[in-house]
C-alpha cells in the first residue's frame, strides 16, 4: 500500500470537498479558527442524526465485510427501536469501500464532509484503515474500526473495537508454544497487517526459541496457492501461522487439503477466519483447524444467545455470527454510551467521555481505554467443528487490557520504531 499516494489523494479530495460544507445543517460544535472542519456540520436540529457505515460490499473482502454491515444495521435498528441516542433516531448513510484503500479514503471524506455524519463505522483491512486515518485526523472526525489488527497504532480519532496484538496474536503464539510447537511457517496476504504481524511473530519466536522455517505472501484475492503450499509441506514446520485475508483463504485451504496436509499433522492457526468465512472455504477443508479471536457464536451467555437469535431473526436461520461483526455491533453501542455519557454528539465531548464506557457485549463485558481508544477483551483460541461453528479450546479467562505498542513485552522493544 502506497500511503504517501493515498495522502496526496486525500489532500486533493479535501480541497475539492470544501464547498460541500455549506448547507450541511446545524453544527454540534464550532471549530472556527482551528483550521479543522471535522464533523462540525453534523445536524442535530431535527429528530435524526446521521451516522456512516463504510464496508466492502463488493470485491475480494465482501466475503467478510457484508456480514459486518448487517451487524451494524442490526445494532442501529435496535437502538432506534429503543428510542435512539439522546432522543434522536439514527439515519444511516452506507457506502461501499469496494475492497480498495483509496476508495475507503474517498468515501470517508464524503461521509464526513458531504453527508455530515456524527461517526463512521467500518473498515476491515489495515490498508483501508491506514488510508482512512489521515482523513479522520485532518477532519477531527470519528472512526469505529471493528477488526483485529497488527497493533503499533493509536489515534484520538479512531476507536479500535477489535483485538490488538496482545489480545489475539500473542495469546495465539502462547497457545502454540504450550502445544509444543517449536517451528512455524508464516503465510499471509501482501499488505500491512500480515507484514507487521509477522514482524511481531518473528520477534516473539526469537525470544521463545521457536524457528521460523518460511515466510510467504500472496496478493489480496490471489487464488493459486500450489507453490506456497508446496513450500509449506517441504518445510515441515510444527504449525502454520496464517494471516491471509478474504477469499484467498478458500483457495489456500483447498490446496492445503489436496496436498495431504491436516490439522492433526500441521495445524494452521488463523487470525482472520471466523464463522462466516468457514462456509465459503468449505467445512471439509478446514475442520479441526485452530483460530484465534475474542468471540465465537458458541459462547454460552444470555447476551450472546439474544444476539445470535436477533441476528438470525433479521437475516435468516442459516446465518452465523462472528468476531468482526460482533465487534462492529458492539462499537455502535459503545459510541451510544459515549454520546450519552458526554451528553453530546460533538467529537471532543465524545472523546472526553470515552474512557471507562462499558457494554455487556455478546463476547462479555468490554470497557474502553480512554488513553489508547482500544477496549479490554478476553482472548479465545477455538477449533472449527464439523458443523462449521467454532468451539473454545483455550481462554484467557478474563479481559486483557489493550497494549497496542506491546510496551509490557521486553521482546517487542523497538518494534514500534
Amino acid at each position: 500500500m502506497d500511503i504517501s499516494r493515498t495522502r496526496r489523494l486525500v489532500a486533493v479530495v479535501v480541497v475539492a470537498a470544501m464547498g460541500l460544507l455549506v448547507g450541511c445543517g446545524a453544527r454540534v460544535s464550532d471549530d472556527a479558527g482551528t483550521g479543522v472542519a471535522g464533523a462540525a456540520c453534523v445536524d442535530t436540529s431535527g429528530s435524526t442524526v446521521k451516522i456512516g457505515f463504510l464496508n466492502s460490499r463488493s470485491g475480494t473482502m465482501a466475503i467478510s465485510e457484508n456480514t459486518v454491515y448487517n451487524a451494524l444495521k442490526l445494532a442501529a435498528d435496535q437502538i432506534n427501536g429503543a428510542g435512539g441516542v439522546l432522543g434522536k433516531q439514527l439515519a444511516v448513510v452506507a457506502e461501499d469501500g469496494a475492497s480498495e484503500p483509496t476508495v475507503f479514503a474517498e468515501k470517508a471524506e464524503k461521509l464526513i464532509r458531504a453527508d455530515c455524519v456524527a461517526a463512521v463505522f467500518g473498515g476491515w483491512t489495515s490498508s483501508s484503515r491506514k488510508a482512512m486515518l489521515p482523513v479522520f485526523e485532518s477532519n477531527n472526525a470519528l472512526l469505529f474500526y471493528p477488526v483485529q489488527y497488527e497493533g503499533l497504532e493509536s489515534s484520538k480519532n479512531i476507536f479500535y473495537t477489535g483485538a490488538t496484538t496482545n489480545q489475539q496474536i500473542v495469546p495465539a503464539l502462547d497457545y502454540l508454544k504450550e502445544k509444543g510447537a517449536k517451528s512455524l511457517f508464516l503465510v499471509g496476504s501482501d499488505y500491512v497487517f500480515p507484514q507487521t504481524a509477522n514482524k511481531i511473530i518473528k520477534a516473539y519466536a526469537k525470544a521463545n526459541g521457536i524457528e521460523v522455517k518460511g515466510e510467504e505472501y500472496a496478493p489480496l484475492g490471489h487464488t493459486d496457492f500450489s507453490t506456497i503450499v508446496s513450500k509449506v509441506k517441504t518445510a515441515d514446520a510444527d504449525a502454520v501461522f496464517n494471516t491471509l485475508n478474504g477469499d484467498s483463504n478458500v483457495a489456500f485451504f483447498k490446496e492445503y487439503k489436496n496436498a495431504g496436509l491436516t490439522a492433526e499433522a500441521m495445524p494452521v492457526l488463523s487470525v482472520s477466519i471466523a464463522e462466516e468465512e468457514v462456509g465459503g472455504i468449505g467445512v471439509g477443508n478446514i475442520v479441526g483447524q485452530p483460530v484465534a479471536w475474542n468471540y465465537y457464536q458458541t459462547i454460552d451467555s444470555p447476551q450472546n444467545k439474544k444476539f445470535v437469535a436477533d441476528f438470525k431473526n433479521a437475516y435468516g436461520p442459516a446465518k452465523v455470527t462472528s468476531d468482526p461483526m460482533e465487534a462492529a455491533y458492539t462499537s455502535l453501542y459503545l459510541w451510544k454510551g459515549m454520546v450519552e455519557k458526554g451528553k453530546s454528539f460533538a467529537v471532543p465531548d465524545v472523546q472526553k467521555a470515552a474512557g471507562g464506557v462499558s457494554f455487556e457485549a455478546p463476547e462479555g463485558t468490554v470497557t474502553v481505554n480512554g488513553d489508547n481508544h482500544h477496549i479490554a477483551k478476553t482472548a479465545l483460541i477455538g477449533k472449527i467443528g464439523p458443523d462449521g461453528l467454532i468451539y473454545t479450546d483455550w481462554t484467557s479467562g478474563k479481559p486483557i487490557e489493550p497494549d497496542p505498542y506491546l510496551k509490557s513485552y521486553p521482546w517487542a522493544a523497538g518494534l514500534s520504531g
